[in-house]
């Protein structure tokens, strides 16, 4: 692909306008030609003899006052439209104007240049002998001196790179360094090489230098020098001293176009274009201007098809790197049409440059360098953003001690905050590019009243859901270290019971009236709201009635402090553990493990066996020819003996003997109590059994328990004991 190629492409496309244009140009220039000196000089005369007749010039002077507008009352001026509609329409107008502008002063130019080809406009020839004489000769000396000076610094710099091919990155550091001050003197060796032959040789006198020949040598040092940071980044030359991760092919292929893009631009720009304008007229220079541009443009978007499956390649691999998130998900969108988007940039700038020919270069450059400098500063704070979510939270050991459940609580609600903040700063960066190029004035309008409105309702809704998450954290970590027994005062039963109810409460009522607050604060009226959850609560209640009644029985259940957690209680039929209390269902364990949900609506009645203080009952049979007394006292031997256990602590009096209670089939039952702590009757009970057990064994104590008499036939009974562990029914066999 040769850039001639490209510009007779450009020639193609952009000549069908510009000759339309150039007739309605050359009209208006015909019209001016018109106007000679000798219609002129006639015209001054006569105004000079009206003036001198006074009836004339009284004549002359009422017409004038006639034709004279009426002096009208300044009308108030309308305030600004800020709208972004308003602005857009705007933009738009002044491109078409722009660009209707830049094609007539093409087509002036076009007529120009016919003039001096055709010979109906002169041109000194003189001058252009001249230029040429000095153009040439300092091209010649300017270029070649650079390309020899250029070979030499190569050469130095491969011996550096050679040397630096195994250092480490300080030394590579130091090598780029050398490097590019060896080019960077080349290029000022060639600059002032130019300068000492334009002072001392061409058609200018000695001494001095033409204007021309000091734009192309200013033209040649700033483009020598863009050209040589490009090298730099990419070094397409000398590997070693590369930082940018860029294959070798594709740094000398992005070299090579980047050096003739700023080549093509530079020295249009700055030596082509205003030398054109000076020798033959301006809007010929416009023109080349604007060619110059066509063709960048033209090239660019040859590059980017070239490229188009490349960069999806590169951005679809980093999607699947980062697991296809978000990010990851919107990359691989990016890729699959970069290329469009890359095309309309560019024809953008290109509209952008008929749109206001003058200040346009500079304009396009720091639109440019501003999207591309809120780009970085994107990137990085969403790159930190999403290595921040993707390392997690972690608290030290102490704070994780103290609130358990803190760090699960803060992983699940900071990411999602983080992800929010991410999609902000995307959106930032969006209203960056739009306000640099400018497609609309953000600045403005958001320091409008509508503009404040707006952004202080949308601030304010952010800071009171961001308040709100807050404040569940806080209340919701101060209840768990509340509840935490390694730390502080050992919670109650019902400080548990109650702490959980109000933290379920709190987060319903923080998420209504939060809620409630950020749509009052973005301008919805929640009137209309809160009637509409009444009536849905009315309907709700005659449809759900069962729900209200649990509801109802729970509140009740709570202020009557029958239960709490942690109580072992029988609920209708179920007795266990309570688990888990709300305001609407209790959740028992039972001995088994079986958890039961046990809505309130059910419950007629709750039985608490851990209020207060608890009682193990001891209900023994003994036999019937046993001693009561020495049974009495065989069990206050037991509980002696059993406050010299563990369990001595728990037991709160001395043992209650109640004496017999019970005749049975084959047992006096003798009763007992013994008074634990709440919810040790079990594990103390258990205990005095074994020890009653052991001290009947010892003082010969008969526990009477069912047993088999056999009397064989024909013979003497004969009493055999059942199996261990065995119970069976007292019963007697008898021959027939």
């Amino acid at each position: 692909m040769s850039l001639i190629r490209i510009l007779f492409l450009s020639l193609l496309v952009t000549a069908p306008v510009l000759a339309q244009d150039f007739l309605t140009g050359g009209g208006a220039a015909a019209s001016q030609e018109g106007d000679t000196p000798e219609a002129s000089s006639a015209a001054v005369d006569d105004l000079v003899r009206i003036l001198e007749d006074d009836k004339a010039r009284a004549i002359l002077i009422e017409r004038l006052k006639q034709a004279a507008p009426a002096d009208e009352a300044p009308a108030d001026t309308p305030p600004a439209d800020l709208s972004i509609a308003r602005q857009l329409a705007e933009y738009t107008r002044g491109v078409a104007e722009g660009a209707s502008a830049s094609v007539r002063s093409i087509g002036i130019a076009l007529a120009s240049l016919q003039g001096v080809v055709t010979g109906t406009m002169s041109a000194d020839s003189t001058a252009l002998r001249a230029f040429a004489i000095d153009i040439g000769l300092l091209v010649l000396a300017l270029f070649g001196s650079f390309f020899i000076l250029r070979l030499a610094a190569n050469g130095i710099g491969g011996k550096i790179a050679r040397r630096m091919s195994e250092r480490g990155a300080m030394p590579r550091l130091a090598g780029l360094f050398g490097v590019a001050v060896i080019d960077a003197a080349s290029i000022l060796l060639a600059w002032g090489l130019g300068y000492v032959l334009a002072l001392n040789f061409g058609a200018t006198s000695r001494g001095t230098v033409g204007i021309n020949q000091s734009l192309l040598l200013n033209a040649f040092l700033v483009v020598e020098m863009i050209k040589l940071a490009v090298r730099l980044v990419l070094m397409p030359r000398f590997p070693s001293l590369r930082f940018l991760p860029v294959a070798d092919t594709n740094a000398a292929y992005w070299s090579f176009w980047s050096a003739r893009i700023i080549s093509l631009l530079g020295y249009t720009f700055l030596f082509v274009a205003p030398m054109i304008s000076s020798l033959v007229s301006r809007p010929a220079g416009g023109m080349v201007q604007v060619l110059a541009m066509a063709t960048a443009v033209t090239i660019g978007i040859i590059i980017t098809l070239q490229n188009k499956d490349d960069v999806r390649t590169w951005l679809a691999d980093i999607s699947e790197r980062r697991n296809n998130d978000g990010l990851g998900r919107l990359l691989a969108a990016i890729g699959q049409h970069w290329h469009i988007l890359v095309i309309v940039y560019l024809l953008a700038l290109l509209v952008v440059w008929f749109a206001n020919p003058e200040t346009a270069l500079p304009f396009m450059l720091g639109a440019t360098v501003q999207s591309a400098f809120a780009t970085l500063i994107g990137s990085l704070v969403v790159g930190f953003i999403t290595r921040f979510v993707s390392a997690g939270l972690s608290l030290p050991e102490d704070v994780r001690q103290r609130l358990p459940l803190l760090e699960s609580r803060l992983k699940s609600f900071v990411p999602a905050v983080m992800r929010v903040v991410r999609w902000v700063v995307i959106a930032g960066v969006i209203v960056a590019i739009g306000q640099a190029w400018a497609l609309f004035d953000f600045v403005a309008w958001i320091g409008s009243e509508e503009g404040l409105a707006v952004a202080g309702s949308v601030v304010s809704a952010a800071l009171i859901i961001l308040a709100a998450i807050v404040l569940y954290v806080v209340v919701a970590s101060w209840v768990e270290y509340r509840l935490n027994a390694n730390f502080g005062r050992v919670p109650t039963s019902r400080e548990k019971t109650l702490l959980n109810l109000f933290k379920n409460a709190f987060t319903i009522a923080l998420v209504v009236f939060g809620t409630m607050l950020a749509l009052a604060q973005i301008g919805v009226n929640i009137a209309p709201l809160l009637a509409g959850a009444g009536v849905v609560g009315l309907a709700i209640g005659f449809g759900a009635q069962k729900l209200v009644q649990d509801i109802i029985t729970g509140i009740f259940i709570q202020f009557e402090n029958i239960m709490n957690e942690g109580d072992v209680v029988a609920v209708g039929s179920w007795s266990g553990v309570v688990e888990k209390l709300t305001i609407r269902s209790v959740t028992i364990r039972d001995l088994s493990g079986t958890v039961h949900l046990i809505p309130f609506s059910s419950v007629d009645q709750v039985s608490n066996m851990m209020r207060g203080f608890s009682y193990h009952v001891a209900e023994i049979g003994v036999a019937y020819d046993s001693d009561i007394d020495a049974v009495k006292a065989a069990m206050h031997e037991a509980f002696e003996r059993l406050m010299q256990t563990e369990h001595g602590d728990e037991i709160l009096d001395d043992l209650d003997m109640q004496g017999v209670i019970a005749f049975g089939d084959s047992a006096i039952t003798v009763r007992a109590r013994i008074k634990t702590l709440p919810g040790k009757q079990w594990g103390v009970g258990r205990r005095y059994n074994e020890i009653v057990k052991l001290v009947f064994a010892e003082q010969g104590i008969e526990i009477p328990y069912p047993h088999v008499t056999y009397v064989p036939a024909g013979g003497g009974a004969s009493k055999s004991p059942p199996p261990a562990g065995r119970v069976e029914d007292q019963s007697e066999d008898s021959p027939d």
